[in-house]
């Protein structure tokens, strides 16, 4: 019995992240524990729940940030924010997203005001446009390819919010592409080795722009993602994908360069530069703390901190893309 409980060292071995990253996994009830004495233990059960991406702990809207680096540790320090889950209570200021760069928006927004009620959403892209659209959240973000356009989020957002014009900004551009274990055991190098019967993949779920980006390459491929070996097993978070790939349970998954900080035994291959973008409604961009917003966004101290967390492209940070 007592080898069916880990230590936060241990798990972190398995999963192979930093404890403080499996801390923090338990802090968001990402992972359930138990505290024997003042000792955390989670049962292995629950490891391999998380890993197969079926704990029933897991909220749909988590966050998938390691800790580790000394920047991400300052932004949690400071937190100046609540997490929300997707029954929205109030008049809550609430922004939308999974990507690290928000937690710097909120610390440079919290900063600005001690009174904002500053609340954040993880609904992934698709669904976090929807909820823009239907008002349940303040500010959305987005990385939705249209392989047809060969763009970003622009196409999407007309369809997604008819009869609401929207203001897009530039958080950054950064790189989307493959995880395969370390030194790449099975030569994957682009997308067209997805056609190979002797590779296994790792999916991101549905309304992720990871998983739009894969579902409109294997479009234009002609290709059926359902005859991909692996294709139905779905992740919530990058880390999640990295850890299956790093076991040797899959060959390949898909997701940004930003996911993958302090993730052991993974190598990254790049596929394509991405666009992270920033929607708010129009009629909102007048409005505080929409204004500051942007003025935080387009600041030398933001892309400076962009630039520290690396794996981001800067040089259109700010600028309005569309509104």
């Amino acid at each position: 019995m007592e080898n069916d409980f880990l230590n936060a060292l241990e798990v972190a071995e398995i999963l192979k992240i930093s404890r403080n990253t499996v801390y923090e996994l338990i802090k968001r009830g990402d992972i359930r524990s138990s505290k024997v004495g003042k000792q955390v233990r989670v049962s292995r059960n629950e490891v391999n729940s998380y890993l197969n991406g079926t704990s029933q702990s897991a909220n749909p809207m988590v966050k998938e940030i390691p800790v580790s680096s000394p920047m991400v540790k300052m932004i949690k320090k400071q937190m100046p924010y609540q997490v929300v889950d997707e029954n929205i209570r109030g008049n809550e200021f609430i922004i939308c997203g999974q990507d690290i760069s928000l937690d710097l928006l909120a610390n440079h927004l919290g900063s600005y005001s001690d009174t904002l009620q500053l609340y954040r959403s993880y609904l992934a892209s698709y669904n976090g446009i929807y909820a823009l659209y239907q008002g349940r959240v303040n500010i959305a973000t987005a990385h939705l390819w249209d392989g047809d356009l060969n763009e970003y989020n622009l196409s999407y957002i007309k369809k997604m919010m008819p009869g609401i014009p929207a203001l897009i900004i530039r958080i950054g551009k950064r790189r989307q592409g493959f995880y395969v274990q370390k030194n790449n055991p099975k030569r994957i190098t682009d997308w067209a080795d997805l056609k190979r019967r002797d590779i296994t993949i790792v999916n991101r779920e549905r309304g992720s722009g990871t998983r739009v980006l894969l579902d409109e390459k294997l479009r234009l491929m002609g290709m059926m993602g359902e005859y991909i070996e692996g294709y139905q097993h779905e992740c919530k978070s990058h880390l999640a994908v990295a850890s299956l790939v790093s076991h040797g349970e899959a060959d390949v998954g898909i997701g940004s360069e930003t996911g993958l900080m302090h993730v052991g035994g993974i190598d990254f291959i790049p596929l394509q530069t991405e666009c992270y973008d920033l929607v708010m409604r129009l009629s909102d961009a007048d409005k505080q703390p929409y204004k500051k917003i942007m003025e935080i966004l387009a600041s030398d101290a933001f892309k400076s901190d962009l630039q520290i967390l690396g794996c981001y492209d800067t040089e259109e940070t700010g600028k309005i893309i569309w509104g």
